[in-house]
């Protein structure tokens, strides 16, 4: 599958979670992303640079992470449960780096407004299992099958 082949058949599953995902569509997809996103901050860069300067450039590239982030988000889930089911997992499995991310906010707030150090301890053990889980992500999206599984034939 080409670049151009893989981003139309991302935006065409916009929120499609069912079926396979070959390799080349999740990595070519992954690699349009963070293109998007670079070009997207650095114009944000720029601009908030000659509005507001320092100041000014680190408000615009935050709000622009954001705007990537929900323009982004559900077609890169889709395409990582699609590409996990093509290894013949479960789309839950991408909860292996959801689940600590979202629990990370949660204790950056509650450390950040009681200064707990317990909770400080919990942050750094949950950015252990964030990088554990997403080391084993990795892995799994590495994977490759060319055989039938129960989410339907190969998709080359």
């Amino acid at each position: 599958m080409t670049f151009t082949d893989s981003i139309k058949m991302c935006i065409n599953k916009y929120a499609t979670f069912s079926g396979r995902a070959p390799r080349s569509e999740f990595w070519w997809f992954a690699l349009f992303n963070a293109i998007v996103s670079i070009c997207a901050q650095a114009a944000f860069f720029g601009i908030g640079l000659g509005l507001g300067g320092v100041k000014g450039a680190a408000l615009a590239t935050n709000i622009c992470s954001v705007l990537v982030l929900l323009l982004f988000f559900v077609p890169s889930l889709a395409v990582a449960v699609r590409r996990l089911h093509d290894t013949g997992r479960s789309g839950w499995w991408v909860m292996l780096v959801y689940g600590p991310t979202l629990l990370l906010v949660v204790l950056m707030v509650l450390v950040m407004l009681t200064r707990n150090e317990t909770l400080a301890i919990l942050l750094l053990v949950n950015y252990v299992l964030l990088l554990i889980g997403s080391l084993w992500l990795l892995v799994l999206f590495l994977l490759d099958s060319d055989e039938e599984n129960k989410y339907g034939l190969p998709v080359y």
